[in-house]
């Protein structure tokens, strides 16, 4: 017991220092930390109303968007979905641009994260195509160390972002050129070594490959409902949460977890849902330093896509998956047979959802 206790108050002197060094102290009073001595003169029933009562396990302030440069809640539906084009050989063509840039992101009230970032932002901009779509992504390192893009599915070996097929030093360009395959879930990230020091510092973003439904007649429908524009998928409410952690002192543990980064950021300002529309979310986990992260959805089920490759559930009616580090998948649900109300979603590790990782859905 005193093992592990010794080893949770070393990876919360993180936050202190952060606060020390002009962050917020309110990260550390929000999830209830206090001294011994506090804690014996307040008393137990006003230690627990000061973690718990009034859903006071939140950040205190907020986090200045438009100095970061982009809004949480405008990254759950912000498709890039590149400029089209038609080539000689008459294939549909997607032109893409990403730029590395280091930038300093704001991730709770007051706390600052010396980021390596894709076109400013943490995550990256969210990458949509259609199945068989020739993507070409202009990559440009305007960044102080050597990056690339590494992209989870199908191309050729000098595509890869690694050494000799994509590495791009500092003030260089490379242009990454492959068929989009196969459909679902996906994710692009730096494959730079250190790897980890490139993922955890916030090079990384979703990757979303849409069915052709004429590639798919005998689920047409189903495949209809999540191409992007068409009318069958005009009635899902579709999100896409990136799931991801900062090590704001750089011992290799994180102390501040989201989705999309922003700690709190869907519990201070819930996610509105109508509630007669089915809800789609493409969830992704990149989260550093720790095995596995979580989404656990409250009052409801869900039927879970692993990795979005298939058409029919791989899980159904369920309401918490857990996934590794790269993992991926589509969330279906509906509150048609809900009350209105706010209905929470977090991570099932309670450490993650107390530092950041907790959040509300509004169904109106």
């Amino acid at each position: 017991m005193f093992a592990w206790l010794q080893r949770k108050v070393s990876r919360r002197q993180g936050l202190a220092v952060v606060a020390q060094l002009g962050g917020l102290g309110a990260l550390l009073g929000a999830n209830g930390l206090t001294t011994p001595g506090e804690a014996a003169q307040q008393g137990p029933g006003a230690q627990h109303k000061r973690m718990h009562g009034a859903g006071a396990n939140v950040t205190v302030g907020s986090v200045d968007h438009v100095r970061n440069g982009f809004d949480p809640h405008a990254l759950l539906t912000d498709w890039d979905t590149g400029t089209p084009a038609i080539d000689a050989r008459g294939r549909r063509v997607r032109n893409f641009q990403i730029d590395a840039v280091d930038k300093d992101i704001e991730i709770a009230p007051g706390i600052f994260f010396p980021a390596w970032t894709y076109n400013g932002r943490i995550p990256g901009p969210t990458l949509r195509a259609v199945e068989g779509d020739l993507v070409r992504i202009t990559f440009r390192n305007g960044g102080s160390h050597t990056h690339s893009l590494h992209f989870h599915g199908i191309h050729s070996a000098r595509m890869d972002g690694i050494s000799g097929a994509g590495l791009v030093e500092p003030g260089g360009e490379f242009v990454y050129e492959f068929t989009a395959a196969p459909f679902g879930c996906h994710l692009y990230h730096c494959h730079a070594i250190p790897l980890k020091r490139h993922i955890h510092k916030g090079l990384y973003g979703a990757f979303i490959v849409d069915p052709d439904p004429e590639r798919h007649p005998e689920m047409r429908d189903v495949a209809a409902s999540r191409l992007l524009g068409s009318g069958e998928n005009s009635r899902w409410q579709e999100f896409v949460m990136v799931m991801n952690g900062f090590d704001t002192n750089f011992d290799d543990e994180n102390e501040v977890y989201a989705a999309n980064s922003i700690a709190f950021a869907y519990m201070k300002k819930p996610i509105p849902i109508a509630r007669e529309r089915p809800v789609r979310i493409y969830l992704v986990n990149v989260t550093e330093f720790d095995p596995v992260n979580s989404f656990h959805l409250h009052a409801n089920f869900f039927n879970y896509f692993d990795h979005g490759t298939t058409l029919a559930p791989t899980l159904r009616t369920v309401d918490t998956v857990m996934l590794c580090q790269g993992q991926r998948g589509i969330i279906e649900f509906s509150f048609a047979d809900h009350e209105p109300g706010k209905y929470m979603f977090h991570a099932h590790q309670s450490e993650f959802a107390e530092l950041g990782w907790m959040s509300f859905l509004e169904v109106v």
